[in-house]
């Protein structure tokens, strides 16, 4: 049986016969024999193969291979005397699956740009820093899942194909369909197929709640879609989205919660994925990994928005965006407080109502509701979520405010007609925290086949 060759690196047993397959990352010639580097892609390090001249396919096949083919490999695993390698494989025999035209292959050997590797979707995944970002990714996956089931969440699955706009803010890619045929569109088509207007979800949320207030405790983790012509390094079309949901939890509650959730999250990844993030502090983000243990052994500070605009307004510092109470804040503000002002994550609470949707629960002072921001040093606001407006009178009061079709709302205000909660959540955008704990630029490395305006490949 096959090894991958994680399994054959970290175990090392010297003298074993193995199997390997992978693809060639580099031919090195010298007399007699040539040195072959492996990946298949399970780990970052490579595996180096001894190809003697005596294989029978020697001439005829090993000394043509290029960076790319694959290939398959039978040997003895032995001692290495090179420095940075504990063992390496003399190969029996070798195998060529596929040949990679040297003449049209664009993965070369030398650093290539991100922006040139987005023209490669399907291609890209075999470059060092994008697999270790697709490595991350899927351990940070595996981390979610087990957080919320050591803590008794129940995963929902709610749909992608919705109804309703969680956000209101008139952003959903909207479904239209014509007999025999579905389209989608930004907006403005009248519906047929669902017999009303339907879009891509912009999130879980309000399902999540249907849940929350029948199972207690649930989480979301799911696509989630929104039609805002934006082409910056920090928004997509399509994205994924942690959503819990907690019934019988206030505002305090939730940010303990989310709280936990990052500091578990970013606790895995440092443990169980170390040569990745090394490679990306040495070449992507100098000083990342001391800044993923910060956050893990610091508690966050939290203040609220009144006294966030406060401490920029007395500030010696000439923001791009002017500071004022009941604007929300910018990248600019939010780095800035918690990278400058207080040096680790830091949450902020209760936001002016007129700038958070029609679900936050307003507070006593009747301007203000019940909502929570984190912010990250080097990316910003992470995590948003609040405390839910349960109430029913209030909670309509608001949504005729925003100009929502009340009666399309029905199910939502039976919630609070039947037996209503205090309850609360959040949503953690998971491409925002891939993004943070490999330290990319750019969001579109963080995705594996990103979705922008005027850009969608495979």
């Amino acid at each position: 049986m096959q090894q991958q060759i994680r399994t054959i690196l970290d175990q090392a047993e010297v003298g074993a016969e193995l199997k390997v397959s992978g693809w060639l990352r580099t031919r090195r010639d010298s007399s007699g024999f040539s040195f072959l580097e492996l990946t298949d892609g399970s780990c970052l390090a490579g595996l180096q193969v001894i190809a003697d001249q005596s294989l029978v396919n020697y001439t005829t096949e090993i000394k043509k291979l290029t960076i790319g083919c694959s290939v398959e490999v039978s040997g003895l695993l032995q001692a290495s005397p090179a420095k940075g390698q504990a063992v390496e494989m003399v190969a029996s025999a070798i195998r060529v699956l596929g040949w990679a035209d040297p003449e049209t292959y664009p993965l070369q050997k030398k650093r290539q740009s991100f922006e040139f590797l987005r023209n490669f979707s399907h291609l890209r995944p075999r470059t060092n820093a994008l697999a270790a970002v697709a490595r991350v990714r899927g351990r940070l996956t595996q981390a979610v899942h087990l957080f919320f089931a050591e803590r008794g969440f129940v995963q929902v699955h709610t749909p992608i194909i919705t109804t309703s706009d969680c956000e209101g803010a008139g952003e959903m890619f909207q479904i239209s369909a014509t007999p025999g045929h579905g389209q989608l569109s930004r907006g403005g088509s009248q519906p047929e197929f669902f017999g009303r207007r339907a879009g891509l979800t912009v999130s879980g949320q309000l399902q999540a709640e249907v849940y929350a207030q029948a199972l207690g405790r649930v989480y979301t983790f799911g696509p989630t879609f929104r039609a805002e012509n934006s082409n910056t390094s920090r928004h997509l079309a399509e994205f994924w989205m942690i959503e819990p949901e907690m019934a019988f939890c206030d505002l305090s509650c939730n940010m303990a919660l989310a709280q936990d959730l990052l500091r578990f999250l970013l606790a895995d990844v440092l443990m169980h994925c170390s040569s990745d993030l090394e490679l990306f502090d040495r070449f992507v983000s100098k000083g990342l990994i001391g800044r993923l243990q910060q956050v893990v052994d610091q508690e966050f500070a939290r203040i609220t928005y009144g006294e966030a605009v406060d401490q920029l307004l007395t500030v010696d510092r000439v923001f791009e965006f002017p500071v004022s109470w009941g604007m929300d804040l910018q990248s600019e503000h939010e780095r800035f407080l918690c990278e400058e002002v207080y040096g680790r994550p830091l949450i902020v609470t209760d936001y002016p109502a007129a700038l958070k949707p029609f679900y936050m629960r307003m507070n006593e002072d009747g301007r203000t509701v019940a909502a929570m921001d984190i912010l990250v040093p080097g990316i910003g606001e992470i995590v948003g979520g609040s405390q839910r407006e349960e109430r029913f009178d209030p909670l309509l009061a608001r949504m005729e405010a925003a100009g929502l079709d009340v009666q399309e709302y029905g199910w939502y205000l039976d919630l609070r007609r039947y037996g209503t909660v205090p309850h609360s959540g959040f949503g953690l955008g998971f491409e925002r925290l891939v993004q943070y704990v490999t330290g990319m630029q750019n969001i579109r490395e963080v995705i594996p086949f990103p979705r922008t305006p005027g850009f969608a490949p495979c």
